[in-house]
């Protein structure tokens, strides 16, 4: 189904030219140098070829001859371009002298092998260029020290805006020679069901996060052990030349290509690619949405009109439902999506996941999602920003690791398979991210959220969005108390407090109350008599209101209650700030704990 998916998606990408995606026989390759020539062949220069990019400088992609750049320890010259070892000569990091001289003069001796049946000026002057150039130049120009440390180079003569491979008599001979490759054994293609030659070799997968710079293998065999009849490397899974080139540039033109940016999201170790059968609204917004959440809005992207307008039926779609699906998308029960998860491992590709279904399936889930986790966000105050309404993906993740790397890879997959498909969210989620509030004391806004999805879907205990006084849960009730108590140290000693009840004894509070509520109330009253009268007054009847309804402390609270018990918290606190509110607006900033570093 991946490879059907993505090899019908190329038609629609090809005739696009903002995708950029090559024909059969050549690739889209990352160029970070270019060698500037006379028309005779004398070097003029070796030049960064590199473009200003968000006020950074990448490398250029350019079309150029041939597939990609082939691994493996060989000698593997490409035609007209490659890397400074193969170009110049030049010594790549980590590599000794002598392999570099012998990578040049292989892509040497290519080159000077077809001047005779090219007949091209630029290309005379390329081979007369390598018949002359002594590698131990290199080092003296400093676009080999800087742009060629990654990316690829090119030929270009002085004075020309083209590059030399782009000169017509040079494309003549490439496409010739592309006519007379001998193909290999022909079978019936798994992707396609028709007869056709198959692949030896499939291209690499590009642009994964964490992946090798050269591309991962999704579908190889290169061990003895995945022989099977005798059939060695990719004819053992029998795939056409023309259906693996296909699939693959498909899936390169939305993981690497130019507009990369609205199909591919990072999501933990995995990269996540999506896409829509046809070209609809959901395409363009929907990996970002997850990357960014609501804050997507504020961001300058968002300036565009159509973008803006999209956006904004987008975020109305998910508040409204069904009756608002239609301002997006024109019948999204008849569009399809498709969601891929890969992860590189050790030069291969490992598929996490691959979902598909349909636009209004897709939307209906996403709208459920934010509604089993929705919580009254906390809203800005001083440097702090307002809580995003709908937080993304990675912001739910990274609530369960004191830092970003320490997030347990098994942990996207099934979070993002849960806002996609409506399943169950995993449990891991929820007891990592109480793990991490035990460890510093923090509830805040993405932790409480998590706590509410788990508790509303997995175990049907429906949470509000705001504090419910009269919800009479033990634990929800001891969260509230809990916050009472905190927050009325905070008033009778000073909001700066360096050290809270809830830094000394929220972990013991919220799974054996029993043991340290007692203690927690005869110390409330000496901080509730430093309080003023009117404030005092009403401190005490919250108080009572809420230990109204319980019969004493309970010993023992599992996980389902600790979760339960941080959502009362995280409510009554919100709501002693919310009420506190100066008619200015500059709300307090409730202490929930010191944030963490923004990822």
């Amino acid at each position: 189904m991946i490879l059907q998916s993505l090899y019908e998606l190329y038609d629609r990408l090809a005739a696009d030219p903002g995708y950029e995606i090559a024909p059969p026989g050549f690739s889209l390759q990352k160029i970070s140098f270019k060698v500037v020539l006379s028309k005779a062949g004398d070097l003029v220069d070796i030049q960064d070829a590199r473009v200003l990019t968000n006020n950074k400088l990448r490398p250029r992609p350019v079309r150029v001859l041939g597939s990609t750049k082939p691994s493996g320890s060989g000698m593997n010259p490409c035609f007209l371009w490659d890397n400074r070892a193969y170009l110049l000569g030049a010594d790549p990091e980590g590599e000794d002298r002598a392999r570099s001289v012998q990578s040049f003069h292989a892509f040497r001796d290519r080159h000077l092998e077809a001047q005779t049946e090219i007949g091209s000026s630029p290309f005379d002057a390329v081979c007369a260029f390598l018949r002359n150039w002594d590698p131990d130049q290199a080092p003296h120009f400093p676009a080999l020290s800087d742009a060629a440390k990654t990316g690829f180079g090119l030929f270009q003569i002085q004075g020309e805006t083209a590059w030399v491979h782009e000169d017509s008599p040079i494309q003549e001979w490439w496409r010739r020679r592309l006519g007379a490759v001998e193909h290999g054994p022909t079978g019936t293609c798994l992707v396609t069901g028709e007869q056709q030659p198959l692949a030896r070799l499939h291209e690499k997968v590009k642009g994964l996060a964490g992946g090798q710079s050269f591309g991962s293998g999704l579908v190889s065999f290169d061990e003895e052990a995945f022989r099977s009849f005798g059939k060695e490397q990719s004819f053992n899974a029998p795939v056409s030349e023309q259906a693996a080139y296909r699939y693959m540039a498909a899936l390169n033109g939305l993981l690497d290509g130019p507009r990369r940016e609205k199909h591919r999201l990072t999501l933990g170790d995995a990269t996540v690619v999506f896409w829509t059968d046809s070209a609809t609204a959901t395409e363009d917004l929907f990996a970002r949405f997850a990357s960014e959440g609501s804050t997507l809005a504020d961001s300058g992207d968002a300036q565009d009109e159509g973008l803006r307008q999209k956006l904004e039926a987008f975020l109305q779609a998910l508040r409204q439902g069904r009756e608002a699906y239609a301002k997006l998308e024109q019948e999204p029960e008849r569009k399809g999506f498709h969601l891929l998860g890969l992860s590189p491992n050790a030069g291969r590709v490992a598929v996490r996941f691959f979902l598909s279904g349909t636009l209004a399936e897709l939307l209906e889930n996403l709208r459920r999602h934010h509604r089993d986790i929705g919580l009254d966000p906390q809203p800005a105050a001083g440097k702090r920003r307002a809580d995003p309404e709908f937080p993304p993906l990675w912001l739910l993740l990274r609530q369960t690791a004191r830092e970003a790397k320490d997030i347990p890879p098994t942990l996207a997959a099934p979070l993002l398979r849960a806002v996609v498909t409506g399943a169950r969210y995993p449990e891991a989620l929820f007891a990592a991210v109480l793990r991490r509030i035990a460890a510093d004391r923090r509830i805040d806004y993405p932790r409480a959220c998590v706590l509410k999805g788990y508790l509303n879907r997995n175990l049907n205990r429906e949470v509000t969005m705001s504090l419910d006084k009269d919800r009479p849960d033990p634990s929800y009730r001891l969260g509230r108390l809990f916050a009472a108590l905190e927050k009325t140290q905070k008033d009778a000693l000073g909001e700066k407090l360096n050290k809270t009840i809830r830094d000394s004894y929220y972990g013991t509070a919220s799974a054996t109350p029993v043991t340290v509520f007692p203690r927690l109330l005869r110390t409330y009253q000496h901080h509730l008599a430093k309080l003023e009268g009117g404030l005092r007054v009403h401190r005490e009847r919250l108080v009572q209101e809420i230990l109204s309804s319980l019969d004493g402390f309970p010993a023992h609270f599992g996980l389902a209650d600790q979760g339960l018990f941080a959502i009362g918290y995280y409510h009554q606190t919100r709501d002693f700030y919310t009420k506190a509110a100066p008619a200015s607006g500059n709300t307090p900033n409730p202490t929930f704990g010191e944030p963490e570093e923004e990822q």
